[in-house]
């Protein structure tokens, strides 16, 4: 049994443990509600952008729009999104695990990966994956202007041929208790499934194939922005759980350590009295 200033040293240390992984469950369940702000502003414009191009692209020639282009696919891009740091459960891995079952599935030298966040980065970029771009440390500062920046790169990919079909593996948040795993195609747009038939009688200037052009580019944009918020919004409700757990986890390693502890001073005490009683008897002999 161990010696009841072993037992001390290791109930202190479990405490600050607790302290940290409490203090780090509080910082997380702020970022969320921060970023859940964020996606609820951006929800409805993204929205009605989708809504338009739907209305436009069923009265003009696909042939026209690079952007929903179908082709033969012999070459795939993958947009993974993870987090920079762990400490959230299994939000990163599963990300992975996914990922890593398409590009087996396809052909590894087929599959260009786009990483975000350096977890991704550093898993596939060390197993020798063809990672075309990495992107990381930005989630602090995180802004539209990141997620323009990110979908160019991969929009670029696409326009020139490099890549056939783009999708994106990312959690999406569900709620605070849980995210759901998803993989979306973002390239060749393809809104057949949305499409308005009703005829709206709506003139446009300059013409319906100039603001499709603007619109598609922007609309794959708001999308990688959504994405990244909910990602971003999910790794932080995981965390805020995970630390929950830990929090509560050091609780019950405290409580044991404790009943550790009352039994080894009790057995410290039962043994100095039998000391004590043993000398008596002796000096009476």
């Amino acid at each position: 049994m161990a010696n009841l200033k072993d037992i001390q040293q290791r109930i202190k240390s479990v405490g600050s443990l607790q302290k940290v992984t409490k203090a780090m469950k509080m910082v997380a369940a702020a970022k969320v509600k921060k970023a859940q702000e964020k996606m609820e502003i951006s929800r409805p414009y993204s929205k009605n952008v989708q809504d338009l191009i739907c209305r436009i692209l069923p009265e003009i020639s696909s042939s026209n729009v690079d952007l929903i282009e179908k082709r033969e696919i012999k070459n795939k891009g993958l947009i993974v999104i993870t987090s920079d740091r762990g400490f959230a459960g299994s939000f990163n891995s599963s990300v992975i695990r996914l990922a890593e079952k398409e590009i087996e599935n396809f052909g590894k030298e087929k599959v260009q990966l786009f990483c975000l966040g350096k977890k991704s980065s550093e898993y596939f970029s060390n197993r020798k994956y063809k990672v075309k771009e990495s992107f990381y440390d930005f989630w602090k500062d995180m802004n539209f202007s990141t997620a323009s920046d990110i979908a160019n790169v991969f929009i670029n990919s696409f326009t020139s041929g490099e890549v056939d079909e783009v999708n994106v593996i990312y959690n999406r948040f569900k709620n605070l208790g849980s995210q759901d795993l998803m993989m979306e195609k973002v390239l060749p747009i393809d809104f057949t499934k949305d499409y308005n038939v009703k005829n709206y009688n709506y003139d446009y200037e300059p013409s319906r194939e100039s603001t499709i052009q603007t619109l598609m580019p922007k609309h794959i944009k708001v999308q990688m922005w959504q994405q990244m918020l909910e990602s971003y919004s999910s790794e932080e409700a995981a965390r805020m759980i995970a630390m929950d757990n830990a929090t509560e986890n050091a609780k019950e390693i405290i409580k044991e350590l404790k009943l550790e502890f009352n039994k080894a001073r009790q057995a410290a005490i039962t043994t100095e009295m039998l000391e004590i009683v043993g000398g008596a008897e002796a000096l009476a002999d």
